[in-house]
């Protein structure tokens, strides 16, 4: 019996996690401008073409220097990746690097902390889904701190995650679902780090 009570008290507090982390993605758009930063981050993955343009748009409403689309797959071209994106060859050709080096959030972090030194930014704007940016967050945290540099986030909605009863949608229910395990476990990896020092990103190679 205690350890049915037991399961029970943990399968609540995970169920009530899952709803405040729901709730967190659901009201974090649709939202305005971000302030003016040195840099714009888009990280790439699901509806990456959604996420480039809405980072060119804060571009060209000058709400940064430049953008940096982290996790280009090495089989796409400059050119390919502008044409999805439909983004304005005027800014696109001027201001827009790609960063092909990352293959997850763990080195889009990477890739963002190396570009940002580069670029000597201390300020930067991230461009993500809602429901990745909470990992996404953890992850850039990790390796760029204050007062070093400074995040701000821009999030991108997701159409099947903003329904009040998004768990009706079994596509809906397993995004949220399984992002929300990942962001609980990026979560532990920091608490367990937390209790140590942590070691310091390597530095970017000089080619």
């Amino acid at each position: 019996m205690k350890s049915l009570a037991a399961f029970l008290v943990v399968a609540l507090i995970w169920t009530c996690g899952l709803m405040a982390f729901a709730a967190r993605v659901q009201q974090s758009t649709p939202q305005p401008d971000p302030p003016v930063a040195d840099g714009i981050v888009v990280l790439t993955g699901a509806n990456s073409n959604e996420r480039i343009a809405a980072a060119v748009d804060l571009l060209a409403a000058h709400r940064g220097r430049r953008v940096l689309v982290s996790g280009v797959d090495r089989r796409v071209s400059r050119e390919q990746l502008r044409t999805a994106s439909n983004t304005v060859r005027r800014l696109y050709d001027c201001c827009v690097d790609l960063g092909f080096n990352a293959v997850d959030t763990v080195t889009n972090a990477r890739e963002t902390a190396e570009w940002a030194k580069t670029m000597r930014y201390k300020s930067l704007t991230i461009v993500t889904t809602d429901y990745h940016m909470p990992r996404a967050m953890l992850e850039l945290r990790a390796v760029l701190r204050p007062p070093d540099v400074t995040l701000q986030t821009y999030a991108v909605p997701t159409a099947i995650l903003k329904s009040r009863q998004w768990w009706r949608s079994p596509r809906a229910a397993r995004l949220m679902v399984v992002e929300y395990c990942k962001y609980l476990a990026i979560l532990g990896r920091e608490a367990v780090l937390g209790l140590g020092p942590r070691a310091q990103p390597a530095a970017p190679q000089k080619g």
